[in-house]
């Protein structure tokens, strides 16, 4: 299994939100990738970054910011936030970036998704209230069960699905294992678990489920309720 540290950035700055909710954002760096090169120190091999105003605007808005994170460390990038067309996903890896998470594109076009996932290294996310899926930076709950569309994706050659309960992020109040058993048995993909990270004791659960590839780690590192370096020792 996988722990992947997780970088929100919104305005050049490194910021966690509450259940997604852009007005609720806590700065905890001025310099982004700062904190990747501390990821990087702790002995993670990969940082996941969400560009939180391209999610919003859809399109990337912090471009200086990932750049320098490029440029300063050796961690493998995941990278998700306003991506909805092939233009963005070449720039993206020309820059350096390792894979690329579709999130609310993947709702409206999954075709296009797959047709993506044949070329490039793809990572659905799927982001969840009450099962259902959210779109557009989580400002809209559609119709659709998240479960139907991890099952959508099942043999197209997406690299993993990254589930999300909305409703646990950034809420330390322990991750959603059986959504994200669900989701990953639905899709038969890799699947990483985020949202709601609280301590050492859900980094177990999510490695003793079976099911969770992976498992995103936000706020409990930057809150320090989570012990980031026995984290990886203990995978």
């Amino acid at each position: 299994m996988d722990i992947l540290p997780a970088i929100d950035l919104k305005d050049g700055k490194a910021v966690r939100l509450s259940k997604g909710l852009m007005d609720s954002a806590k700065i905890y760096s001025d310099e982004p990738w700062q904190v990747a090169k501390r990821f990087e120190e702790l002995g993670s091999k990969w940082v996941h970054i969400v560009d939180l105003n391209g999610a919003f605007e859809g399109k990337p808005a912090n471009l200086e910011q990932i750049k320098k994170i490029r440029e300063n460390c050796n961690l493998k990038i995941e990278l998700g936030g306003g991506i909805r067309d092939e233009k963005t996903i070449q720039m993206y890896l020309e820059l350096g970036v390792d894979r690329l998470i579709l999130g609310s594109i993947a709702v409206k076009n999954p075709e296009f998704v797959k047709e993506m996932a044949k070329k490039y290294p793809i990572a659905v996310g799927i982001d969840a209230l009450n099962g259902m899926v959210a779109v557009e930076g989580w400002a809209e709950v559609s119709t659709m069960k998240a479960t139907d569309l991890a099952q959508e994706f099942a043999n197209a050659g997406v690299e993993a699905i990254i589930c999300t309960d909305i409703s646990k992020d950034g809420m330390l109040c322990g991750v959603n294992v059986e959504f994200t058993k669900d989701i990953a048995i639905s899709s038969g993909i890799y699947t990483i678990a985020s949202g709601g990270v609280k301590d050492i004791n859900d980094i177990k659960a999510c490695k003793e489920n079976g099911h969770v590839g992976g498992v995103i780690v936000g706020k409990a590192f930057y809150e320090e309720t989570l012990d980031l370096e026995e984290a990886f020792k203990i995978l």
